[in-house]
């Protein structure tokens, strides 16, 4: 119409169309950039790879897949190919159920298997390195099996019943949808259930004794829990507790009682708590055991007559036994070099034998059972693995800023001499109440036979010692995370371990966050920063609500749109909004062009940036000798966030 006014439409556009532009330049010099250094380094990777492929080649002969016993029949997945044997026969012999290229899924690999109880129906995920979204097939197993039916966007899912199936979608990275689908009589799906708050994600699980599914809503603070009856599955979900902000809780079932694990009451640590499933809120709780100070529970598994609980405490690992027919409780230390458990599966809870494997970042997955019936830990024996025993772990303790006291992992080789003089490479994350990722990795097998010096660094925000150690590091509390990194730094060069021209800084995701602040504030104590996908633009990222993950990580951020003091936090520590001309280390980076979760117009800032003040503070200062850090970016067109597949990291 005549005379109406619409600049504003058309600057909004001009704007995003400039900052898209932006962004386009932006990545293109950067790929030129590292399509013109990467060459400097063929050589090397060359003699890296061929070194790691070896190495790899070597563990993964004895690690295998997990199995899963149902009865007389066990399933396992090697090379996307379901096998399955008979329980006392021998592997050579079972049979190739179907594989996932049959399925014509050639570069997907299976994330998840669920049997149905009749074993008449097997439900897999699939999931490819260039998605975070994975595929559901449900499979009609027998002579021949044949799909049933395909979901897509699929998170979890479980069986209900025979021919019940419950699953969550997920959409934009978040899960707030539970369907029902059954496969016999009249085939139908229904939604079940809808999540409204958008800082909660929703998943499925099973109790051990099939008894029940719960459908379980998080926040990263708050729970809640909706119980379907597996003897009735069509009934509606009935709820637990409703949720309460601050506490978190889990259900378990055993001889109609509810084993509850939750923050509820004094100090906010996990506890085991009873309660019945008539009466099952938090007024009708009863405590059975609680957790001991600055102790992290890792996993928890139920059986029949025992409940078994794995634990951290300051860096080593335990293992707690609950009787239920005894009402005892028996306390194990795991060997020392254990950084890492992994619970098997145990579909038949009935079982007398609880197996379970332990590694670190430089010890390959090693074999162990517990018997409950003989009260031991045993040790299983597998084809002969050289096994490393010329590395050394150690355990120390770094005094932060304010007292605290932070555990430092360290690994390195028994016979290197002179450590000061040893190249160290430090890792951190300190984030969303994650333990920092200590699982066996061969290239850190490769650093340490030459002669390297590893150290994980247990910094406040992550969950090495319990939820509070997670409380303590987050929102206004995130400098404190960089206080105890360098805290740790400093320790370890004070004890002789490397010194600063020596050392390197690793970490992936959330972690970038305390290597880029560290990087801005003591760039002096390192020689060389390693991040991978990192976070490194938190004020601007948190600013940005259409983002899928803003609102719910304001639990961890805090919310700067709302709250002015949040704003001012974020900006003392966010590592891009601290950049300023001075003598930084040399930085690589790599980073995902599809990232859903870290935005790559951040890391393309940042890196911008950052190269931007080290030339400035070189061009002014030019005194003999002096050196502008190589800062490199390595934008990757294929591969999903910090993805983990061994050819992946192969590559990293």
């Amino acid at each position: 119409q005549e005379g109406t006014k619409v600049p504003s439409k058309r600057k909004q556009n001009t704007s995003t169309v400039t900052s898209d532009l932006l962004h386009k330049n932006l990545l293109k010099s950067e790929q030129e950039n590292w399509n013109d250094i990467s060459p400097t380094y063929k050589a090397m990777t060359k003699r890296i790879k061929e070194k790691l492929e070896e190495l790899h080649n070597m563990y993964t002969l004895n690690s295998g897949s997990p199995r899963m016993r149902f009865g007389e029949n066990v399933y396992f997945e090697e090379n996307g190919c379901i096998f399955l044997a008979k329980a006392d026969d021998d592997e050579g012999n079972a049979d190739i159920l179907f594989s996932i290229e049959d399925l014509g899924f050639s570069d997907a690999f299976i994330q998840r298997i669920r049997i149905s109880p009749d074993q008449r129906y097997m439900a897999i995920s699939l999931k490819s390195e260039n998605s975070e979204e994975a595929t559901c097939i449900i499979m009609k197993l027998g002579n021949f099996p044949v799909v049933e039916k395909v979901i897509p966007s699929v998170f979890s899912f479980e069986w209900a019943a025979d021919d019940v199936l419950y699953y969550t979608t997920q959409k934009n990275l978040k899960c707030q949808n539970v369907f029902m689908t059954t496969f016999t009589y009249q085939k139908h799906t229904k939604l079940v259930y809808t999540e409204e708050d958008a800082r909660f994600f929703v998943d499925l699980y099973c109790t051990k004794d099939r008894r029940f599914l719960t459908i379980n809503s998080n926040s990263k603070t708050t729970s809640e829990v909706w119980l379907v009856d597996c003897r009735h599955p069509f009934e509606s979900p009935a709820l637990v507790q409703a949720r309460t902000t601050g506490v978190i809780y889990h259900i378990e079932h055993r001889k109609e009682q509810l084993y509850i694990l939750t923050t509820y009451g004094e100090p906010a640590e996990y506890k085991a708590i009873l309660a019945d499933i008539a009466s099952s809120g938090k007024d009708n709780w009863q405590l059975v055991y609680a957790l001991e100070k600055q102790t992290k529970l890792v996993d928890f598994e139920m059986f029949s007559d025992d409940c078994i609980m794995f634990l951290k405490n300051a860096g080593h690992l335990y293992l707690n036994v609950i009787s239920f027919v005894s009402h005892s409780l028996q306390s194990i230390k795991l060997p020392t070099w254990a950084c890492e458990f992994e619970l098997e599966s145990h579909p038949e809870h009935t079982t007398s034998t609880c197996y379970f494997q332990l590694s670190s970042p430089v010890h390959p997955p090693k074999r162990f059972a517990y018997s409950f019936k003989e009260n031991n830990l045993i040790e299983q024996a597998v084809q002969e693995v050289p096994i490393i025993t010329n590395c050394h772990t150690t355990r120390l303790l770094a005094k932060s800023k304010d007292e605290t006291l932070v555990p430092i992992t360290v690994f390195h080789n028994k016979n290197s001499k002179e450590l000061h003089r040893r190249p160290l490479l430090v890792h951190v994350y300190g984030a969303y109440g994650i333990d920092l990722h200590m699982s066996f990795k061969e290239e850190k097998l490769i650093l340490i036979e030459e002669g390297w010096i590893l150290a994980y660094c247990h910094v406040r925000g992550g969950g090495e010692q319990g939820l509070s150690w997670h409380r303590d590091g987050c929102q206004h509390n995130k400098l404190k995370g960089l206080h105890d990194l360098r805290a740790c730094i400093m320790l370890l060069h004070d004890l002789g371990f490397s010194q600063p021209k020596h050392t390197a800084l690793a970490a992936a995701s959330a972690g970038g966050v305390l290597a880029g602040a560290l990087c801005n504030t003591d760039p002096a104590l390192i020689r060389a920063m390693v991040l991978q996908a990192p976070f490194v633009d938190v004020l601007n990222t948190m600013m940005k609500t259409h983002l899928p993950l803003t609102i719910e990580e304001q639990e961890e951020w805090g919310n700067p749109l709302e709250d002015e003091k949040c704003l001012k936090y974020i900006k003392s520590y966010c590592p891009y909004q601290n950049i300023k001309p001075q003598c930084y280390p040399s930085v690589f980076i790599t980073a995902y062009e599809n990232d859903e979760r870290i935005p790559l117009t951040g890391i393309l800032k940042y890196v911008q940036k950052l190269r931007k003040a080290a030339l400035d503070h070189a061009s002014r200062t030019s005194k003999k000798g002096n050196w502008i850090p190589n800062i490199i970016l390595d934008v990757q067109a294929n591969g999903s966030h910090c993805d983990s597949s061994w050819e992946h990291s192969l590559n990293e």
